[in-house]
C-alpha cells in the first residue's frame, strides 16, 4: 500500500513540475534570432508581437493568413521562405503553413494571400492553417527566412526546414498567441 501512495505522489510531483514548466515556457519572451544579418524585423496590422491572435485569423474565423510585413532584409537576399508554427501543440511542434520561394522583391504578405509556393504542413494540406489549439493557450510563431537562393527544391516539410536551415541569411520572428472560444 505504501508503494502505491509512493507511486501516485511521485506521479502528481512529475505533472506539477511539468505544468510549472509548460507555464514557464508560455510566459517567456522569445527574441528574434538573429543569424547572419543586423535587423531584420517581421510585424503585421493584424496583431501585435507576443499578443492575442484574432479570431479572423484561427479555425475558429476565416482561417485566412494574417497581414505580415517585414523590414531591414539583408544584403543578398534572393527570395524569403515562412514558417508557422506551434511548440506547445500536444504531439510536438505543429507546423501550420510553410511558403518557399517569396520573391527577394516581396516586404509584404497581405491577409488571405499566398506570397510563394507552399508545402504541405501538418494539417496535410499546402494552404495556411489558423492557430486551433485542443485546450490552453498556444503561442504561434511566424518565422520568416532571409535565403541565399532563388529556390528551394523541398517538397515536404522536413527537405523544407533542412534547406532553410542550410540556406538562411537571417530571420525574424512575430509570435501571437490563441486560445479556442
Amino acid at each position: 500500500m505504501k508503494n502505491i501512495f509512493f507511486m501516485v505522489f511521485i506521479t502528481l510531483l512529475v505533472i506539477g513540475c511539468s505544468n510549472e514548466k509548460r507555464l514557464e515556457e508560455l510566459t517567456t519572451p522569445v527574441q528574434p534570432t538573429q543569424n547572419g544579418g543586423e535587423n531584420m524585423k517581421l510585424t503585421s496590422k493584424d496583431f501585435q508581437n507576443k499578443s492575442m491572435i484574432p479570431a479572423k485569423f484561427t479555425c475558429q474565423g476565416e482561417n485566412i493568413n494574417p497581414h505580415l510585413q517585414w523590414e531591414d532584409a539583408p544584403q543578398g537576399v534572393k527570395s524569403f521562405a515562412l514558417i508557422v508554427d506551434d511548440p506547445d501543440a500536444p504531439a510536438g511542434t505543429w507546423t501550420h503553413w510553410l511558403v518557399k520561394d517569396i520573391p527577394a522583391n516581396t516586404n509584404e504578405i497581405p491577409q488571405n494571400s499566398v506570397p510563394g509556393k507552399q508545402v504541405v504542413n501538418d494539417f496535410a494540406k499546402q494552404d495556411y492553417g489558423g492557430p486551433c489549439p485542443p485546450s490552453g493557450t498556444h503561442r504561434y510563431f511566424f518565422k520568416l527566412y532571409a535565403l541565399d537562393v532563388d529556390s528551394l527544391q523541398a517538397k515536404n516539410k522536413e527537405e523544407f526546414y533542412q534547406q532553410v536551415e542550410e540556406h538562411k541569411i537571417e530571420e525574424a520572428v512575430l509570435m501571437g498567441k490563441y486560445k479556442k472560444t
